[in-house]
């Protein structure tokens, strides 16, 4: 049996693409072959973990300031114990800060191979939060060391790799392209009725959709400005999620006269009804700059639901235009016009719903397959290249 410890620096209950990746890896692939244990911080302390799979969580601190809490696992003495007694066979880290270097020392004393995911635009993170390109190339440079530090590194799609290999990477990153666990709704009609009656929606009117952290990285103001530009009103945009810049949104949405088109659902837990959401909708808007290869593109895809990106976005890497999604030029105004011309070209439009189901939907299955398949390389690289450096003294 091989076991894999997977290191994040937040976990449940916090929601977010990173942490669903991991969570589907390790349930899916602690199946007898492979064991999984997630090491991960603390988020809240009466939330209870009811998994299949191993979770190891150290101490961490909230910052007021961020979505997230601060992890200390150098200070907490029965993480370090359980690291210490976890029998690791492979490391896995989806971040690069204290959990996820802790891993990295594992890796080096036990002499077996560690590798990354690359899901996050770190720079764009880093200036956001110092406004300083000084110390934005400074954190960017300890991150990459870490990153540069594992024996081989995955990322979702092409255009990331690029970002990543500007960044510093050794080599280009292998491509592992994500999955959603969402399955096509069984009744679209029951669907849409459920989500009508839970938002006091009519059945006639358009629907658009983002679901996400409600945080200025998501391009979240953007999105209110180009809808305050569209000549048809008749709309009801939903967004799902929570997040500190949520006071900020509801001022953009009151700006540009907007309260009586948007719908704040907050966060959804239901997965049921989130799908019953996509399947509803129009159009998901994701005008994000910030995101790699959001789940929530793939979760939309699942129920036939198209995406407008903006252009030279890499989320966007994974589509093409008005075959699988539709891609606009990165202003309001286009913005706007793109979502006009879509739902005026009823055959584009339905062409290119299909075209998202085909080309975006992949089953966790085949993710998981993959995924096992280069660990099983990675670690015989290794093998080989410890016996040759032992051969060699």
């Amino acid at each position: 049996m091989i076991r894999v410890g997977m290191f994040v620096d937040t976990y449940f209950p916090m929601v977010d693409g990173v942490i669903h990746v991991v969570h589907n890896y390790a349930k899916r692939m602690n199946d007898g072959e492979f064991e999984v244990v997630v090491f991960c911080p603390v988020a809240d302390k009466k939330y209870r973990d009811e998994f299949s799979y191993e979770v190891k969580r150290c101490k961490s601190v909230k910052l007021f300031f961020l979505d997230y809490s601060l992890p200390l696992p150098k200070l907490d003495r029965q993480f370090k114990k359980a690291l210490k007694g976890a029998r690791l066979d492979l490391v896995h880290i989806h971040s690069p800060f204290g959990v996820a270097q802790m891993g990295i020392r594992y890796a080096k004393k036990h002499r077996i191979p560690a590798v990354a995911t690359l899901h996050s635009q770190f720079k764009q993170d880093f200036y956001q939060a110092t406004k300083s390109k000084l110390i934005t190339k400074l954190m960017l440079n300890h991150v990459m060391k870490v990153f540069n530090s594992c024996d081989e590194y995955y990322t979702v799609n092409s255009r990331v790799a690029e970002i990543f290999y500007e960044y510093g990477c050794k080599h280009m990153p292998l491509i592992q392209r994500n999955c959603s666990d969402c399955t096509p709704v069984e009744d679209a009609e029951e669907a849409k009725r459920l989500v009508n009656e839970t938002f006091s929606l009519s059945p006639d009117e358009t629907v658009f959709l983002f679901v996400g952290r409600i945080n200025a990285l998501k391009n979240i103001y953007f999105l209110t400005e180009a809808l305050s530009k569209l000549k048809d009103k008749n709309f009801k945009m939903i967004f799902v999620g929570d997040g500190n810049d949520m006071p900020a949104l509801k001022n953009k949405i009151q700006k540009f006269g907007l309260t009586d088109n948007v719908i704040l659902a907050g966060r959804i837990t239901d997965r049921e009804l989130l799908k019953a959401m996509y399947a509803r909708a129009q159009l998901f808007l994701f005008p994000s700059m910030y995101d790699t290869n959001s789940l929530v593109q793939l979760e939309a895809a699942t129920q036939h639901l198209p995406t407008v990106f903006l252009k030279d976005s890499a989320t966007s890497a994974t589509v093409t235009d008005n075959v699988s999604g539709f891609i606009s030029e990165p202003t309001p105004e286009a913005y706007a016009q793109k979502i006009e011309q879509v739902l005026a070209d009823r055959e584009l439009y339905e062409s290119v719903r299909e075209g998202a189901f085909r080309d975006l939907y992949i089953t966790w299955d085949e993710t998981v397959a993959e995924m096992k398949r280069k660990y099983k390389i990675v670690i015989e690289q290794k093998k080989e290249a410890l016996a040759k450096t032992k051969h060699k003294k």
